[in-house]
């Protein structure tokens, strides 16, 4: 990554540990792409419900040239479930993405 990664946390107070672990799903995303400018990860919990208990939910906006890949994956009552189901979509938008991009360097190039 070009620029260093961005947490930003809304309505929760984020444990170190939960921030190494979203330190260590951002790295190995460049594993699936290499072209990766910039991460920026942001974890909310809008819902308290009296009931239920909280719910977080993980957005992960990926910058690489040319594009944005956004993920939003459904909350979670378990911030780490949330954390890890969030840059599971998030790695395979970037396979999505690099095989899509090969595809369309296949074409240009005129081999199939």
């Amino acid at each position: 990554m070009q620029h260093p990664l961005q947490i930003t946390h809304h309505n929760i107070s984020l444990s170190e540990a939960a921030e190494q672990r979203i330190r260590s799903k951002a790295a190995k995303l460049e594993r699936f792409c290499d072209q990766i400018i910039s991460c920026h990860v942001t974890v909310d919990s809008p819902h308290h419900h009296k009931h239920k208990g909280e719910s977080y939910d993980v957005k992960i906006v990926i910058t690489m040239p040319g594009e944005e890949l956004i993920v939003k994956h459904e909350p979670d009552e378990d911030l780490y479930v949330a954390i890890r189901d969030a840059f599971n979509a998030a790695e395979r938008k970037l396979k999505e993405h690099s095989e899509r991009r090969s595809g369309e360097a296949r074409l240009h190039s005129g081999r199939n």
